[in-house]
């Protein structure tokens, strides 16, 4: 049974667990260069939508299928809230940016309103209505 699973390993060539040196994709100094600033005008934008209270941090990492990027708020209140994806990198090589200016808004409003909400059900049973 274990052979039919990709962590089965192909025997001679990928030892069990890890993947084929050609799958992995590989990032040159530009598109790093893109990546992490397109990942900090988002985080920006997000923290541009929040008080300063919010905390606002981002992360690139390496994952199976290429950069993992993850962009987290941490809330006064309540749980924090993140994003996560995989950029495609395979059109940033002749782009000037590796995250289109639609989707880093739309990551940083989303952000945003989620963790607004977090704040707002972590203290709505705490808060008197000041008005009806």
């Amino acid at each position: 049974m274990n052979g039919n699973t990709p962590y089965a390993g192909l025997p001679g060539e990928t030892g069990a667990g890890q993947r084929a040196a050609a799958d992995v994709p590989d990032l040159s100094n530009a598109q790093k260069r893109l990546l992490h600033r397109d990942v900090s005008r988002i985080a920006a934008r997000t923290r541009e939508f929040l008080p300063n209270e919010y905390i606002v941090d981002s992360d690139i990492s390496s994952g199976m299928s290429g950069p993992q990027v993850t962009v987290a708020v941490r809330p006064p209140v309540g749980h924090a809230v993140s994003a996560g994806f995989t950029p495609d990198l395979e059109d940033a090589a002749a782009a000037e940016e590796a995250i289109t200016a639609d989707e880093r808004d739309e990551v940083a409003r989303g952000l945003a309103a989620s963790a607004a909400l977090q704040v707002k059900q972590a203290v709505s049973n705490n808060v008197t209505p000041t008005g009806k």
